[in-house]
């Protein structure tokens, strides 16, 4: 019986190839394995009467709370034409030097995934908006390319993002398993702002090892960087004073509420929200006809985002009832070399699945599989959280399926060929890669400093 619960979640992963919508396809397979199986005698009907109150804890969910929140911030700031004013403003700042517009584009890529936390928007937005600047001024379209799509995936690990909040709250759940499941019934507990602060500290690194290679590669290759001196001649230092400082401002408040402890996650994401909103209205960019734009795509991108977690929500529940939990943890105990082995099996299958599922996808159906196991095995949350959102962040960048290059070939048209697409990812797929090493290394990267701002 419990080898049939994989064979569902392998049924599962063709139907989505179909692009059959996500939610149906999890709740959909999963009931069809639960009715036969219950005829075959095999599966207790009792698991599936837990349905309702699943959805009634999500409903209930204080930190789910933050994702509307959050995706309306996102895309007030998108359809406002902010994060455009924003990159070309910054750009005039590096304009002068080879390479300054690569700059200005992980700059503001960076802000700009903190602030959406969907890779697909993101990418789509710095393509629109960047790629034809840059291969204006003379730039490589594979540093161009490159650079767009890496930036992009920044929204998985760069706080405050959707990412995080989801895979904040499903380890949170986890967690909460895995020592339940030790008999530890006073159990400790990991948050969404947990995860928040312990991505910091590594997204920073990332942001830097991308302007690190961007400036030496300035250095080695000038003619693929040419310094943009037509964007210099506009510099007008209080108009880009006035362009950069708001978001900036709007994004530290964000960050700074929820370090500072004076807000939850879910709090600032209100305050991120109504600054958003102001901010658009300051620029006299939020008419009636804009703001029900932008109140449309936040309920459809909430929307699927729920009907995903609902569904799979229907799907953990099969699987659990199948053995499919009791059969993962017989399998991580027989792994060759204990709990590395278990984590380097299931960092590689989060890798793989990231060619053909979405991150959501992966938090809401692998994660709550795979993690209370890892937990239970002595691994910290934090640490854990954040390795996975990176190892999906490289993933989603890596040739040929990456989900990034999708995007970015789409909105790039006849500007770029697919070959220069994966030549400029190569680079950022080895930060990535090195970054994961350097974290499973050094575990005090992710979980020193919420150490020191909680536990104080």
């Amino acid at each position: 019986m419990e080898w049939l619960s994989l064979v569902m979640f392998a049924v599962v992963c063709l139907v989505l190839l179909t692009g059959f919508p996500v939610a149906f396809s999890l709740a959909g397979t999963a009931l069809l394995f639960a009715f036969v199986s219950y005829w075959a005698g095999i599966f207790e009907w009792a698991f599936l009467h837990a349905i309702p109150s699943r959805i009634f804890g999500v409903m209930t969910n204080q930190s789910l709370l933050a994702v509307p929140l959050f995706v309306f911030m996102g895309v007030t700031l998108q359809k406002s034409k902010l994060a455009e004013e924003l990159l070309i403003s910054i750009s005039q700042l590096f304009a002068r030097v080879n390479g300054g517009l690569a700059v200005a584009v992980i700059l503001v890529g960076a802000l700009l995934a903190a602030s959406t936390g969907i890779v697909g928007a993101t990418v789509v937005t710095m393509g629109l908006i960047s790629l034809p600047a840059m291969l204006k001024q003379k730039y490589h379209p594979a540093l161009a390319s490159g650079s767009i799509c890496a930036v992009g995936t920044l929204g998985q690990i760069i706080p405050p993002s959707i990412a995080l909040v989801l895979l904040g709250d499903v380890m949170s759940n986890a967690y909460a398993q895995a020592q339940l499941n030790q008999g530890i019934f006073a159990p400790d507990t990991v948050s969404v702002g947990d995860l928040f602060v312990g991505a910091l500290i590594p997204g920073g690194l990332l942001i830097l090892g991308y302007l690190l290679y961007v400036l030496i590669l300035a250095r080695l290759k000038p003619d693929w960087m040419p310094a943009a001196k037509d964007i210099a001649e506009s510099n007008n230092k209080f108009s880009l004073i006035k362009v950069i400082v708001p978001p900036l401002l709007l994004i530290l408040l964000v960050l700074g509420s929820i370090l500072a402890g004076f807000a939850t996650p879910t709090e600032a994401a209100g305050i991120g929200a109504t600054g958003a909103l102001i901010l658009a209205a300051a620029k006299g960019r939020l008419s009636l006809h804009e703001l029900k734009q932008v109140n449309l795509e936040t309920v459809k991108i909430t929307s699927m985002i729920f009907m995903i977690l609902l569904g799979a929500s229907v799907f953990s529940l099969v699987f659990r009832g199948l053995g499919g939990e009791e059969l993962i943890h017989g399998l991580f105990e027989q792994m060759p070399g204990g709990v590395v082995g278990a984590t380097l099996l299931v960092m590689l299958v989060l890798f793989l699945l990231g060619f053909i599922l979405d991150f959501i996808e992966i938090t809401f159906v692998v994660v709550p599989i795979v993690a209370p196991v890892l937990l239970m095995m002595g691994l910290d949350p934090i640490w854990l959280g954040i390795m996975i959102a990176i190892n999906l962040q490289t993933s989603f960048l890596t040739p040929p399926f990456g989900f990034a290059l999708f995007y970015l070939r789409g909105v790039a048209g006849k500007q770029l060929q697919s070959s220069q697409l994966y030549q400029g990812v190569l680079p950022f797929i080895g930060i990535q890669l090195l970054m994961l090493v350097i974290l499973a290394l050094f575990p005090a990267l992710a979980t020193w400093l919420p150490e020191q701002i909680y536990n104080n």
